[in-house]
Formats: structure tokens, C-alpha cells, sequence
């Protein structure tokens, strides 16, 4: 459909940004007639006031770059074919590169003050104060920071040591080709993109002839995938040991102010209660009455079909209503983002697909959505206004350099969501067959975004620590811990594919850097402030305040405001009760049709 057709108030108002090209050009020539200030605070010696000034002009003006981002590349994803808006991107991205290159003085200068220096400027001068986490959080950093000239040599030698992730991505969906595979004589194409589509086909001989080709070809290219993995680990562990972090996954953990502590918890959480997780597997062997579960059988629906249509409209004030239990400032200021065209919500010719919240400080919290009646898309919907409405409260109650979350945190409001929209349904729904789907659904959410992150996390926490404690790896030792953590994860249930042994192949999170528990943690705090929500234990006021949070506070501060202490297992295995209860609701529903 062309977006000239689609109704106005199902497509977001990027006016409310810029309302004309010459208020936007307005703003980019002041941004480049700002630049050549910083130079005046090129080495100076800094005293509270100059201090101030140049904090004051370096956050006022990333402050106006990040309103023209934002709207070059929400114009872009209305229509990604007009060459028009690409330029304006294009015309911000280089002003942004000159902002860097101006400014790329200021955090080293500062690094190189004593903090009780810092200490005294504040005292002298108090607007400073504004910016008091702003210093703590630099200052974190001072002892791992080097000299200048080591700082530019290092930053210069990253160029090289960000070849292997990119070497990987050309290899994996580029280099590598998939044969084409037969069933019944119908002819199937395979890649990467739609192995995923065939591991969930109804034909249990496509899931296992499309298993079985992709991993004989991912088989033939261990070698140079274990050459690029290894040699990844290698160099981000050469770097923290020079940045002085006592390992890889301390200085992983550094950003967001977390101890090694609450990674081994939920790997213990995990281990400790697999027997859940192995019960679903049960579960799934009963309803599709399999004699024998292969992994290319874990994938498929339970309930594959749910005719039901979810028009946006309608799916809006069922949101709204699953959502009515984070009280009244929530949802009149919800209503009013919606009314206010935050949303674009239908697809059209050139969009941007999947779907997304995005803005800054001075915009909106705008969505990008294609709606088309599923669902899933009702669900997205709900995720994605959780991750807006905590950008809002974020905003609403923060300076700016406070006026933006961890990315520890920020899949937990989206999910909070998710799942109240889910259980909503599921409580008020007449339809057996509805129910049965979002049960589904919530179990794939568990099995994927909590065991499934959990075994990565395992594995990856394996190889950094053989290669830190100078051990022996190969492929072959790579292969084999991987399928050691698959039949671990699997259980008795399921038969553990031999080929599995090569999945980790696949799996891009490797090159990230301890990066996937970050989805089991979100996925746990979510479900234990669900819980908490429903059985009272959690006041709505409660979580607006741990939305109003932002970077005011650490990650793990903004979380104890709800109740939730990530150091104790037991945030841990309320999510393991959830996906239990979900379990045995799925079954009795399913079984007592």
C-alpha cells in the first residue's frame, strides 16, 4: 500500500520534531557554528567554572544531534526508497562524525584531575552538581583508562581487531551456501533466514532434512569459524587484561555496574532448576505424540493455529485495559501518546520492516509497527509502548545527561507488558484454542529468552576461561563443550542430535561480548514484577518510580525501588515458577479438551 493512503492518525507526527525543513536546517547550521567553540577548551587548565561551561556546551549539543538523528531516521524508515531523506541522514551522520572529532578531548582531559579536585569544583560551584553521577561514572574508569598516546594506539589497532565479527557476518550470510533439499519430490531452498521458518513446518521430514543439510554444511566450516571465534576472545581478552580488568566478563559487566556475582547466579538458577525446563520438553513429546523428540522437533508450535483477528483498534483498548493495573498516570498518559500519533502504524511501500520505540530527549517516544491483525502484533504493540512509556517517565523526571536507561534494564518494561497483555487474555478469554496459543507463547518466550540465553551465557563464560587460563582449544573442544551444555539442557526428553554440536557456529551473540544473559535477567525481573503486580506485592506506584529512574541511579538501584534484589536467587526462580505454572495451565487446558 502507498502511505499516502493509509489514514493520518495511523501514522506518527514527525512534525511535532520539525514542522519545516528551515527549522531543521535551523538546527544543523547551529550545530556546525557550535563546533569550533570546544577549541577554546583545548588544554586549558580547568577550574569550576570553565568546568561547568564546557559540560554545559558538550550535553547541549549532543542534546541537539540526537533530535536530528532521530528524525532523519524515522523520515527514512517511513520510506526507505526516497533518496531525499537518506541524504538528510547522511548530512547528520557527518555532522555527527565532526561532533566526535571535536569533542574527543573532553572525558581524557578530565580523567587526568584528581577526583577530590572534582569534589572541590562542586563545592565552589554548585550547578556542578547536576553532574555529580555523571563524574562518578567517568571516574569509574580512570584506573582502566591509559595514557593518551596508548588510548590513540589502541583505538587505532581496533580498526583490525573488529575484522573477525565482520569476517564471521560475510562468512555466515554472504560466503556460505546452503543445497537445496527435497521432500516428497517438492523442492526447498535453505539458508540461514529460512532454516528458521522449516524448523517450525508442520512435516517432520523438512525439519529433519532441513537440520541435517544445514549443520552437514556448517560441519565442513568449523575450522574457520572456530579460527574466528577463538581469535576473537583472544584479542577482547588482550584488551581488558591492557585496560586493566581482571578478566573479560569483569570488564563486560563494568558498563552497567554489575557484579560477576549476578551472572553465576542465574547460571546457578538455571542449573539448579532444569528439571522444569525438561518438563516442558514432556510436554511438548505428549502433544505432538512423538515416540522419540529430535531437536529438529522442539521448535514447532503446539498450537499453530489461532484464527482469531486482532484489528488495531480493538487490540489498542485491550492493551489499555491489560495494562489499567499500572494505574491511572500510566494509562492517561498512554491514551494520550496514542491520540498524540506516537505510533505509524500500518506497513506501506518502502517502510522499515519488524518493529521498534525510538526518540530522544526532546521527541516523542515514537513506534514503528506493522500491524496486520495478528496476535503477535497486539503483543508488539504492548512491548513496544513498555519501552516508550519508560522512555517518557525516564525523560519527564531527568536531566538530560540522566534522561536515557541501561540497556540491562530496558527489556524489562517492553516485557512487562508482554506478559500482563498475555495474562490478561488468557484469564478473560472464552476461546480454549486462544488460550492454548498465548500459553504457547509464553512457553517459547521461557524456553528461548531464558534457558536457551542461559546455555550461551554458559557456554561463552567456557570459552573466555580457557582462554584466560591459557588452556587447550580447538574445534573439536569447542563442539564438545557445546554439546555437553545441549545434552545438560535437553534432558532425557529430547534425543540430542549429534550435528547439534556445531549450532554455536550460527549463534552471532559469541562476538558481542557477554551479552546474552542480559535477556534472561530482563525476562526475570519482568515476570517477578508481574507476579508482584497481580498479587499486590508491587504497587503500580512502585514501578512508575522505577520507570522515573533513568540513569540517575545504577541498574541495579532503579531495581530494588520494585522490590527486585538481583543478588538473590529468588527474582531468578520466580521465572522458572511462572514457566511451571504456564506448564501445567498449557496442560490441563490442552488435555482437558
Amino acid at each position: 500500500m502507498d502511505r499516502e493512503k493509509i489514514d493520518e492518525r495511523y501514522k506518527w507526527d514527525l512534525s511535532k520534531i520539525y514542522d519545516s525543513v528551515d527549522k531543521f536546517n535551523e538546527d544543523i547550521k547551529k550545530v556546525k557554528d557550535t563546533l569550533g567553540e570546544f577549541d577554546h577548551y583545548k588544554n586549558v587548565t580547568y577550574d569550576e567554572n570553565n568546568l561547568y561551561e564546557l559540560l554545559s556546551l558538550y550535553m547541549s549539543v549532543r542534546r541537539k544531534l540526537s533530535k536530528l538523528e532521530v528524525y532523519t531516521s524515522l523520515l527514512c524508515d517511513e520510506d526507505m526508497s526516497i533518496s531525499k531523506n537518506r541524504e538528510l541522514k547522511e548530512s547528520v551522520n557527518n555532522i555527527d562524525s565532526s561532533y566526535t572529532k571535536a569533542t574527543y578531548f573532553i572525558k581524557p582531559s578530565i580523567l587526568k584531575l584528581d577526583y577530590q579536585e572534582i569534589i572541590n569544583f562542586m563545592e565552589k560551584n554548585n550547578k556542578l552538581k547536576e553532574f555529580k553521577r555523571y563524574f562518578e561514572l567517568l571516574f569509574r574508569y580512570k584506573m582502566h583508562t591509559l595514557t593518551d598516546d596508548e588510548e590513540k594506539l589502541l583505538a587505532n589497532l581496533s580498526k583490525i581487531f573488529n575484522n573477525n565479527y565482520e569476517t564471521y557476518e560475510l562468512m555466515k550470510d554472504s560466503d556460505m551456501s546452503f543445497p537445496n533439499f527435497f521432500v516428497n519430490d517438492k523442492e526447498y531452498e535453505l539458508d540461514n533466514s529460512k532454516y528458521g521458518v522449516y524448523m517450525e513446518d508442520n512435516d517432520r521430514m523438512v525439519r529433519e532434512t532441513a537440520f541435517t543439510t544445514l549443520y552437514k554444511m556448517y560441519k565442513q566450516y568449523r575450522n574457520v569459524y572456530a579460527n574466528l571465534l577463538i581469535s576473537h576472545v583472544k584479542e577482547y581478552s588482550s584488551i581488558v587484561k591492557i585496560k586493566k580488568f581482571s578478566s573479560s566478563i569483569e570488564a563486560s559487566l563494568f558498563d552497567d555496574e554489575l557484579e560477576l556475582s549476578i551472572y553465576n547466579n542465574l547460571i546457578d538458577v538455571v542449573n539448579n532448576k532444569i528439571g522444569i525446563l525438561h518438563k516442558y520438553y514432556k510436554l511438548k513429546k505428549d502433544v505432538l505424540n512423538l515416540p522419540e523428540l529430535h531437536l529438529y522437533d522442539v521448535y514447532v508450535n503446539l498450537v499453530s493455529d489461532n484464527n482469531n483477528t486482532y484489528k488495531f483498534d480493538d487490540s489498542k483498548e485491550t492493551v489499555i485495559n491489560a495494562l489499567s493495573i499500572l494505574g491511572e498516570d500510566y494509562i492517561s498518559i498512554l491514551k494520550e501518546g496514542i491520540k498524540d500519533r506516537w505510533i505509524d502504524v500500518y506497513p506501506n511501500r518502502g517502510k522499515r520492516t519488524g518493529g521498534y520505540s525510538s526518540g530522544c530527549y526532546d521527541t516523542n517516544p515514537y513506534i514503528l509497527l506493522n500491524y496486520q491483525d495478528k496476535y503477535d502484533d497486539m503483543s508488539t504493540l504492548a512491548h513496544e509502548l513498555g519501552h516508550s512509556m519508560h522512555s517518557y517517565y525516564t525523560i519527564k523526571n531527568n536531566p538530560y545527561q540522566y534522561g536515557h536507561y541501561s540497556i540491562f534494564v530496558a527489556e524489562v518494561a517492553s516485557t512487562v507488558n508482554e506478559l500482563l497483555l498475555a495474562k490478561y487474555i488468557i484469564k478473560n478469554s472464552t476461546n480454549k484454542n486462544e488460550k492454548l496459543f498465548i500459553l504457547n507463547r509464553i512457553m517459547e518466550l521461557f524456553r528461548a529468552t531464558f534457558y536457551r540465553q542461559a546455555m550461551f551465557a554458559e557456554f561463552e563464560k567456557k570459552v573466555y576461561s580457557m582462554i584466560e587460563e591459557e588452556k587447550a582449544i580447538s574445534v573439536d573442544i569447542l563442539c564438545d563443550e557445546y554439546y555437553k551444555l545441549n545434552k545438560f539442557y535437553f534432558g532425557d526428553n529430547v534425543y540430542v542430535d549429534e550435528d547439534i554440536k556445531y549450532e554455536w557456529e550460527r549463534i552471532p551473540h559469541f562476538y558481542y561480548n557477554f551479552y546474552v544473559y542480559k535477556y534472561a535477567t530482563g525476562l526475570s525481573v519482568a515476570s517477578y514484577i508481574v507476579n508482584g503486580l497481580l498479587e499486590g506485592k508491587i504497587t503500580s506506584n512502585q514501578y512508575i518510580s522505577f520507570l522515573k529512574c533513568g540513569n540517575s541511579v545504577s541498574p541495579l538501584d532503579s531495581l530494588k525501588v520494585t522490590g527486585v534484589d538481583l543478588s538473590n536467587s529468588k527474582v531468578f526462580e520466580e521465572a522458572v515458577s511462572m514457566f511451571d505454572q504456564t506448564i501445567e495451565e498449557f496442560r490441563k487446558i490442552y488435555f482437558d479438551r
